[in-house]
């Protein structure tokens, strides 16, 4: 069967802030994710699919289920493990694929399940993966997902704030590597999440149909060009993918180096007390971000501007509200106020 072709992620227009929230997660994985809100028909999906084809290739173990990162003999499933000790695994590589967790899915199909009988018969354990083992290494798309379980969005934040998977089942427990870049989206107008779901996204992007006449002409040009030749089409784009692409490993090195110096943390610290932010997961999510932000414009050193360039991605969905306050907060607003409070800082 013909392999389906995805739509370049250079050729969406606009949604910059949706964009540049993707591209800092697939820079610094540990940002912890991107929940995207918007209203229908404005390129979410088509973003989220389009992000893996700008992510090289995994070494992994081959044969494995859980997709264990070949050479992170730390962090293997215990098949692996098995298997390591007895010197008998072989490397294999993997595209990045975006995988995705359907509404109606179970605990166990997203945890995945054990043989509780093999075990008690055979003193072995028997895992059949889930949901989180196939993502393991790659993106985790969940559509709607204000319209997931509660109990089942706890699940996917636990898995992606530990990098485990941990399955227990009348006494028998199994765990496996579970790192992905989680990438949730929902339209506002059928519901919203709890805020403390909220905030354990790392960053979050409002996005809105475009309103310039010339933009949303442009939208239609290329998704019609891109229907009639997707290969032509997506050949036009090759180079700005592949400018993108280095882009984005070249980032993936230099965050490694970068530290926080004092008048980063300083900034960060200042702009959560200013605006109530409840815990410190937005102070330290700042600093990720903004580190994740300065590899991607290839700096070596942070600066505090990169944490205000930042911060409209990171605070919206943390900031207090009372039950009668407008959930949509004005992200313009919010942009202006930091940057005129801490502009001379």
């Amino acid at each position: 069967m013909k392999e389906k072709l995805t739509y370049p992620f250079t050729a969406i227009v606009g949604q910059q802030s949706m964009k540049e929230a993707l591209i800092l997660n697939t820079i610094y994985p540990s940002i912890g994710g991107v929940l995207i809100k918007g209203e229908k028909g404005t390129a979410k999906s088509t973003a989220v699919r389009a992000l893996a084809a700008l992510l090289p290739e995994r070494e992994v173990v081959q044969g494995c289920a859980c997709g264990c990162e070949w050479g992170n003999w730390n962090d293997l499933c215990p098949d692996c493990a098995e298997r390591y000790a007895s010197n008998s695994l072989v490397k294999d590589k993997s595209p990045m694929k975006v995988v995705e967790l359907p509404l109606s899915s179970t605990e166990d199909r997203v945890a995945g399940t054990l043989d509780i009988e093999h075990a008690i018969t055979t003193g072995r354990k028997k895992f059949e993966p889930g949901i989180l083992a196939k993502a393991n290494g790659n993106i985790l798309y969940v559509d709607e997902v204000n319209l997931l379980d509660d109990h089942l969005v706890d699940l996917l934040l636990d898995a992606a704030a530990m990098g485990t998977n941990f399955i227990e089942r009348e006494g028998v427990s199994y765990s496996h590597p579970s790192k992905f870049i989680l990438v949730g989206t929902m339209n506002p107008e059928e519901g919203d999440l709890r805020p403390q779901l909220l905030d354990r996204f790392g960053l979050m992007a409002d996005v809105k149909g475009e309103c310039d006449e010339n933009n949303r002409k442009e939208v239609i040009k290329r998704r019609i060009a891109f229907e009639k030749d997707p290969e032509s089409f997506i050949n036009e784009y090759s180079e700005a993918q592949r400018l993108l692409r280095e882009n984005i490993l070249e980032a993936r090195t230099i965050v490694k180096d970068l530290d926080p110096d004092d008048a980063v943390m300083d900034m960060a610290v200042k702009i959560s007390i200013h605006l109530g932010v409840d815990g410190h997961r937005t102070d330290l999510t700042l600093i990720k971000a903004a580190m994740a932000y300065a590899a991607l414009n290839k700096r070596d050193k942070l600066q505090p501007s990169d944490v205000t360039a930042v911060s409209t991605l990171v605070l919206p969905h943390r900031m207090r509200r009372n039950p009668f306050q407008d959930a949509n907060l004005d992200i313009a607003e919010l942009d202006k106020w930091i940057h005129s409070t801490f502009s001379t800082q």
